[in-house]
């Protein structure tokens, strides 16, 4: 199950208009080096500032090594921050990777 939360836009101004939306992360490996890579990549296809925070920390969305600074273990509750003309757009993209565990199925044990 995921617990997250409606864009939310925190700003008057459309053009600057910062929306939120919390995420968990919930694949058993937690944000390492791949699905890191897969936010970044996904982050970097919208023209908005994609921001991940956690606590008191804060990542560009668009940078790996940003992202992995983060040390997102399973559970670890984020709030995804996007500021831009496509922030909603981008916001339901990330969101859809989290929900989808980054496409990783843990149920699939390798050999």
């Amino acid at each position: 199950m995921m617990a997250d939360s409606s864009p939310s836009v925190h700003s008057g101004d459309h053009s600057a208009a910062t929306m939120s939306r919390e995420v968990v992360v919930i694949n058993a490996a937690g944000l390492h080096a791949r699905p890191a890579d897969l936010l970044a990549r996904e982050a970097r296809r919208w023209q908005s500032r994609i921001e991940l925070v956690n606590d008191s920390q804060r990542a560009d969305g668009k940078s790996i090594l940003d992202l992995l600074t983060l040390a997102a273990e399973a559970g670890t509750r984020l709030v995804v921050e996007a500021t831009g003309p496509d922030a909603r757009e981008a916001l339901e993209a990330i969101g859809s990777l989290f929900e989808r565990r980054f496409n990783e199925h843990e149920d699939n044990p390798r050999s």
